[in-house]
């Protein structure tokens, strides 16, 4: 007997089609993919408000306009790399309860309900002046 066991090696033929070739992609197929990624980005920049939270700035009639929605998100992004989960955000006419973690709104009072209130749960507090 050989020391050397021999074995045929054997092969699959090849089948045309079998493999699809690498498509082009077009300039208006990057502009969409260009379109969407930044939509992605746009939309993770600002906080995100809970159905319950809508419903409490309307039924209260409390307004904050644009800039000072950034300027929550701005704190609110900082306070998250702090370690901040869930946080009391105090604005001049209103207090929120925010999850940092989430980047979420989970409700809105003003202030005098606010002062009447005991918040728990909270790790983090944001003073907006």
């Amino acid at each position: 007997m050989n020391a050397f066991n021999y074995h045929p090696v054997t092969t699959q033929p090849f089948i045309p089609g079998e493999f699809k070739t690498a498509q082009k992609i077009t300039q208006g197929q990057r502009s969409n993919f260009a379109a969407a990624l930044q939509t992605a980005l746009d939309k993770e920049e600002g906080l995100t408000l809970s159905r319950h939270a809508k419903e409490r700035l309307e039924q209260r009639g409390i307004q904050i306009n644009a800039s000072r929605w950034e300027q929550i998100g701005e704190k609110v992004r900082e306070a998250k790399k702090m370690g901040v989960n869930d946080s009391l955000v105090l604005l001049d006419n209103a207090a929120l309860i925010v999850s940092a973690k989430n980047e979420t709104v989970i409700t809105a009072m003003n202030r005098a309900e606010a002062s009447a209130h005991i918040f728990t749960n909270i790790n983090g507090t944001i003073l907006m002046d």
